[in-house]
């Protein structure tokens, strides 16, 4: 395998950010800034909540082929492909690729207002509606990076397959990155892979963050609160279930953290309630802990079960039956960690010193999770410029110096060919 030194990939920056070109590419963002701000305006108009990114969608692939991509498709899961060709390399190669990816989705329900409003800001557009910077700043950088490179025709060492995926968010678990690496014929060939994520220059995700989620449910008969008491009750169990887990050890490292997210049950207060049941959240850079923390929630849940009904047994109370419970894991994102001579690493470095920025390593959990944790070079990284309020209804977007956030992933994605078609 090919590896970039820090002073061969500095070498290769460089020339490629000569060629004429890359040039041309660079040009053409400079000059389009408003057909960008238009268009991110016109996708965070279009809802996009977790299991309902259909509309978005048909969106992107309309954007596919209007700009030039080729063998435009829309997946089972909704995920929108679109490949840019190699410059010598025929159409139906299968040697490796390169994929430039954003997710579609926001964490915003259905009937969230939208309403996007564009206004000027010191010079720059700035767009405020929900999911205007994550990751309509993802998805409008992806789209801006493909149409300048087919505008431009710069040359790439192996197909860059352009990826707009759904079911990043919540508890969309990543699911449409995983469906993409599922479908072995395309993702045995992957070399690298880029994932453009909300705003910025200057960081990019390294590690991928773990998180294991779970949904308990206890179950009982019920019954009223007088003339059945001692029946056992759901929501005690599992109040005394979350209180063990909550009292779980965790290590200041490898980073940890649980949280009790929901907890929902019973129709009155005077009755005993039928079901309770409860959200779970486990994270660490460790998949060791995970596992850990996964053991000790399945004991405690079993363990506050069988004590409550042992309970009601020894009260000799009329039962109509015992508590049962059911653990669900509701989602796995995989820990891993780029290696440290990872040749998207040293390339990154390259361009940064090119450019004279600087990227701080990031720990996170985002769609890089998937290729990171295949020993995939993968990282996950702004799309240039600047946002805040995210996962919020003033959630905004500006588009001040978005330029350089584009030309470092131009710069980063090119030389990623090249190491590539190298392998």
């Amino acid at each position: 395998m090919a590896i970039f030194s820090r002073s061969t990939a500095f070498t290769r920056v460089t020339a490629i950010a000569a060629q004429r070109a890359v040039h041309s590419a660079f040009t053409w963002m400079h000059n389009n800034p408003k057909t960008l701000i238009d268009r991110q305006a016109e996708l965070v108009a279009i809802p996009a909540p977790p299991f309902g990114e259909e509309a978005r969608s048909k969106w992107l692939a309309a954007r596919f082929a209007e700009i030039g991509l080729t063998n435009v498709q829309v997946d089972a899961v909704c995920n929108v492909i679109g490949f840019i060709p190699a410059a010598h390399l025929p159409a139906d190669s299968t040697g490796p690729v390169v994929v430039l990816s954003a997710h579609l989705d926001t964490v915003f329900p259905a009937a969230t207002p939208l309403c996007p409003r564009l206004t000027r800001d010191d010079g720059a557009s700035r767009l405020t509606a929900p999911g205007a910077c994550d990751n309509a700043a993802g998805v409008i950088g992806m789209l801006a990076l493909a149409q300048a490179i087919i505008h431009s025709k710069v040359k790439l060492a192996v197909p860059l397959v352009i990826l707009g995926n759904v079911g990043e968010e919540g508890e969309g678990d990543l699911r449409g990155i995983r469906h993409f690496y599922e479908q072995r014929a395309l993702a045995g060939r992957i070399a690298a892979h880029i994932v453009l994520d909300g705003a910025g220059a200057d960081s990019a995700v390294m590690q991928a963050l773990g998180s294991l989620r779970f949904q308990v449910t206890i179950s009982g008969p019920g019954g009223h609160s007088f003339t059945d008491s001692g029946t056992p009750n759901p929501i005690a169990a599992m109040a005394d279930a979350l209180a063990t887990v909550a009292r779980t050890p965790l290590p200041e490292k490898p980073s940890t953290t649980l949280n009790l997210g929901t907890i929902s049950g019973g129709t009155s207060v005077n009755s005993i309630p039928e079901s309770a049941t409860a959200s779970i959240d486990f994270r660490s850079t460790s998949p060791d802990e995970l596992l850990r923390l996964e053991v000790a929630l399945h004991r405690a849940v079993e363990d506050a079960v069988d004590q409550t009904n042992a309970a009601a047994k020894h009260l000799n109370v009329r039962s109509r039956g015992p508590l049962t419970f059911t653990i669900k894991k509701i989602g796995d994102r995989p820990a891993a960690q780029l290696a440290v001579d990872s040749p998207i690493l040293e390339v990154l470095r390259a361009v940064d010193r090119h450019l004279g920025i600087r990227t701080d390593p990031r720990l996170g959990s985002t769609d890089a999770n998937i290729p990171i944790s295949l020993g995939i070079p993968s990282l996950s990284i702004g799309a240039g410029g600047d946002g805040g309020g995210a996962h919020t209804l003033s959630e905004w977007y500006s588009d001040k110096d978005r330029e350089t956030g584009l030309r470092r992933i131009l710069l980063l994605t090119v030389a990623m060919t090249e190491w590539a078609a190298e392998q």
